[in-house]
């Protein structure tokens, strides 16, 4: 049995990881849940897996999770951002599934991988802000990053057991998002109803935000150069609306191996959770004869120019795409919020990685540093458009 620690178990992705859990009794066991703010939905979580501990991140949600739960056993708390070399130091765990959204991801990633600790890894920020980095310590402490995503699971499976040197070429699929038939005059005008309503995955809003401005492609591109050691240009990013296809990889000698299931994120959870077993599932295969055809186009990079941003910045390197993160969270926080418009966010982005010169070989401090200065700059700029 795997003692397994969920951060953003509050999440979906956090709760579809419970959800397996709870299908394959005996397979996992929950040492520790981890969440934001939602207590609520965290003290159910607590009385039906029993974890010997949580985190949280700060003492009031802390104070009123403990008042939720009463005298619960040795429930023990752990508080903040500084809390992780703590909780990690904990030798019994097997793995960690970090489903915790944004940058916040950072700090517990890199205290996992520093205790050798495997982590299933749902968050693709992290790698686009510091992949260099915390690959090398992952190496160092030998570490192994298991990803999540449908799409670098996809590749990371049909990868397994291959000579890398025979690869020729990765492909991410991309549903397309909701919008992907939308003219530009159309996108002007598009309201946030209109984006969080995906037409294939279930998601958090601001990783259906970036679905829809083909962000989210992009990040995975550069998630990818650091999870299997590329270089941009050998990742291609195909629209594929039935995401039945959840990614490609093509070797030199025109072999492609696809990996296929249905739209389901507690299937790639599974596995990276079981890894290197495979155990049953309980969801239904793909209906091929049900499908009837799959469809491929080219990405649209002129009404969604986030993606080419990403390449870019991929490109360049070095604290480059730690901006382009920062800057994309606060662009679509404030989206959300109805304080800018669906097509600022591309806008706003190109002019803070306009602003920036970025430093090459950073260390984990100029990582940090950087996205700092570009969640200000940001805020600066969608400032002055307001005014404006």
């Amino acid at each position: 049995m795997k003692n397994i620690v969920v951060l953003g178990s509050t999440g979906s992705i956090g709760v579809s990881t419970l959800d397996v859990v709870r299908r394959l009794p005996g397979h996992f066991r929950v040492l520790g849940l981890g969440a934001h703010s939602n207590t609520g939905l965290l003290a159910r979580q607590v009385r039906a897996f029993h974890p010997e501990f949580v985190v949280l991140s700060d003492e009031a949600h802390a104070l009123k999770l403990k008042k939720t739960l009463g005298t619960r056993g040795r429930l023990k708390y752990f508080v903040g951002a500084d809390a992780y070399p703590r909780v990690f130091s904990d030798k019994r765990i097997d793995r960690v599934v970090l489903a915790i959204g944004g940058s916040g991801a950072l700090a517990p990633l890199w205290a996992a991988v520093e205790r050798g600790i495997s982590v299933a890894l749902a968050n693709k920020e992290a790698l686009v802000m510091a992949g260099r980095l915390i690959m090398a310590q992952a190496r160092r402490h030998k570490a192994e990053i298991i990803p999540i995503d449908s799409e670098q699971s996809a590749i990371w499976q049909c990868l397994f057991g291959q000579d890398k040197r025979a690869l020729k070429n990765l492909y991410l699929t991309a549903s397309g998002g909701p919008l992907r038939d939308y003219n530009a005059a159309r996108l002007a005008a598009v309201t946030v109803r209109q984006v969080l309503d995906h037409p294939r995955w279930k998601m958090g809003k601001k990783i259906t935000v970036d679905s829809a401005t083909l962000m989210n492609k992009g990040l995975e591109v550069i998630e990818a150069m650091h999870l299997f050691g590329v270089k941009p240009a050998v990742i291609k990013v195909l629209v594929h609306p039935e995401a039945i296809i959840h990614s490609m990889v093509e070797f030199t000698d025109g072999v492609l191996l696809a990996q296929l299931s249905a739209t389901d994120m507690r299937i790639p959870i599974q596995y990276a959770l079981s890894y290197p077993a495979r155990l049953p599932g309980r969801l239904a295969g793909v209906d091929f004869a049900g499908l009837g055809a799959l469809h491929f186009e080219q990405p649209d990079f002129r009404r969604f120019p986030c993606l080419g941003l990403a390449y870019a910045v991929a490109a360049e390197g070095g604290t480059a795409p730690c901006v382009l993160n920062a800057a994309d969270e606060v662009c679509v926080d404030f989206f959300l919020r109805k304080k800018t418009g669906f097509l600022d966010i591309p806008r706003v982005i190109e002019k803070v990685l306009g602003r920036h010169r970025a430093r090459q070989n950073p260390s984990i401090s100029d990582i940090f540093a950087a996205d700092g200065w570009a969640r200000q700059e940001a805020l600066s700029v969608l400032s002055g458009r307001q005014k404006g």
